[in-house]
């Protein structure tokens, strides 16, 4: 990080000074009384309709300025887009004291600062929309120079800034000068509110869990560890949600659902980032066959609702979440793309299929961690299109409910996408004396150094013996599908403030 100032910069803070001087407060705190954004302006303006817009009252940020000198063409970049004003000394200062014009419009403004202005709307010789400048005000001065972009006639970028450490580290100057930048924000707002209406109107219940968990429950990963002073005992970052939402089923609930914001002490990478956004909902009397179309349906219609359509490019594919989608076992697709039948293999026998395919192994890896490296190194990055990968071996699934008719195998699906996982949902096991196994087994492969076995959480055991009704849960990567549907190719691009290492601080 920069301390020592740029030579724009200790310009700009003499302008500062100078406005001060002048009595100019380059930081009002008055209300500024908006009444008509760019975008608005420039798609309602014709000249049959100019009545309408006699008297405007606009703000925004000043991305170019070009002084004719008794004349400035700005353009100031507001919420919905970039309009330009035509600034005219004699109609802004029309008696003699021009000091005002000197002061603050000729040696006053730079790119970057935000100003408010009052006027009539019409149509330059050019043919550009415009706004004729009655009055303005300087609302605040940029005291840091824009990051330099080149910009067209119309002020749109077309030599934009492609530097991830500058874009992902200040995103609120990202904002400002990369193009598109809002706009995929502001369609995943769309998509998180397509899921709410799909699942509001079908009766769900929104909740809000523990973010600080005593035991880090409900998934297979690696949690932050803090301390509470007053209590003084270890508390977690959550890794999941699950086990609250099932208690809220155990409590009489039908349907609930959670945007959780979770957090995993693991790598980091174009699709990981230790903070990130699960959505997770259960549902009573259901199983997952119940869930995978219920899965399609949803999908179908937050595509729509974010893209007007269910076909979304992703680099140099297209891909189609139109229900419904195809079905393969794990088993299946391990056979397909390694040619190795794993269904009846031992943990030796699957690492010797590792070995034999080059894949590297931990000691600590049990049967279903093996498949699961198996399925991922080999066959996830096959599965483009939307696809459920279904009915998982027991050793992987320790939350899940075992198959009614095949033996050895849970009822547990994952949807792909793009050759990831987007959703893993089941038909969630409720036979508390199997769970307590299930957790006991995975405190054997912790005892092995597993670091991303589950904890036992006793409290739940004791929630599922007062007895859960049959039911099918899901969770979502919320950036995932973020990524998918505004065509993103890292997690970092669909996040505010992606995690970053901290600055260095340069003197």
């Amino acid at each position: 990080m920069q301390t020592t100032l740029s030579e724009q910069e200790i310009v700009r803070r003499e302008k500062l000074s100078r406005l001060q001087e002048a009595g100019v407060d380059a930081y009002p705190a008055a209300l500024y009384p908006v009444s008509h954004y760019s975008a608005d302006i420039k798609a309602g303006f014709t000249e049959e309709q100019k009545e309408a817009f006699s008297k405007v009252c606009v703000a925004g940020r000043i991305v170019s300025n070009l002084d004719k000198g008794k004349v400035f063409f700005i353009k100031i970049q507001d919420s919905k887009g970039i309009i330009q004003l035509y600034v005219k000394r004699d109609d802004l200062c029309p008696g003699e004291d021009k000091s005002f014009w000197d002061n603050v419009v000729k040696h006053g403004l730079d790119l970057g600062d935000f100003i408010g202005v009052t006027g009539f709307v019409f149509i330059t010789k050019t043919g550009e929309t415009s706004i004729h400048a009655e009055t303005l005000t300087l609302l605040a001065k940029s005291l840091k120079p824009l990051p330099v972009v080149k910009r067209d006639n119309e002020g749109n970028v077309f030599d934009a800034i492609t530097d991830p450490e500058f874009r992902y580290r200040q995103r609120y100057a990202d904002l400002i000068v990369t193009e598109g930048v809002k706009e995929t924000f502001v369609k995943i707002t769309k998509m998180k509110n397509a899921i709410r209406e799909f699942l509001n109107h079908h009766g769900a219940l929104e909740v809000d869990t523990p973010v600080l968990q005593s035991i880090p429950g409900g998934a297979a990963a690696r949690p932050f560890v803090t301390h509470h002073n007053a209590l003084d005992i270890p508390l977690y970052l959550r890794i999941a949600n699950e086990l609250y939402l099932k208690r809220l089923i155990v409590g009489g609930f039908d349907w609930v659902y959670e945007f959780s914001r979770n957090f995993r002490n693991e790598g980091m990478d174009r699709t990981h980032n230790p903070e990130f956004t699960v959505l997770e909902f259960y549902v009573a009397y259901k199983d997952y066959y119940w869930m995978m179309e219920t899965t399609e349906q949803m999908l179908e219609k937050v595509a729509f609702a974010t893209n007007d359509t269910a076909i979304v490019k992703v680099g140099d594919k297209e891909i189609n979440f139109k229900a419904p989608y195809a079905r393969v076992s794990i088993y299946d697709a391990i056979k397909e793309h390694t040619g190795f039948d794993v269904s009846n293999m031992d943990e030796e026998g699957l690492r010797d299929v590792c070995r034999q395919l080059n894949i590297s192994v931990a000691p600590s890896m049990g049967r279903g961690k093996l498949i699961d490296e198996l399925f991922g190194e080999k066959c996830e990055a096959h599965y483009i299109q939307p696809t459920f990968i279904i009915d998982y071996p027991v050793e992987m699934s320790p939350l899940t409910k075992k198959h009614r008719s095949k033996e050895g195998l849970v009822e547990r699906f994952e949807l792909m996408v793009n050759g990831k996982e987007i959703a893993n949902a089941y038909s969630e096991l409720n036979d508390p004396i199997d769970q307590r196994q299930r957790f006991e087994d995975q405190l054997t492969l912790m005892e092995r150094g597993d670091d991303e076995a589950m904890f036992i959480d006793h409290d739940f055991l004791r929630a599922l013996e007062y007895g859960m009704p049959p039911t099918a849960g899901i969770g979502f990567g919320i950036d995932r599908l973020a990524m998918l549907l505004t065509g993103q190719p890292s997690i970092q691009d669909v996040l505010f403030f992606p995690q970053m290492r901290p600055e260095k601080v340069i003197a």
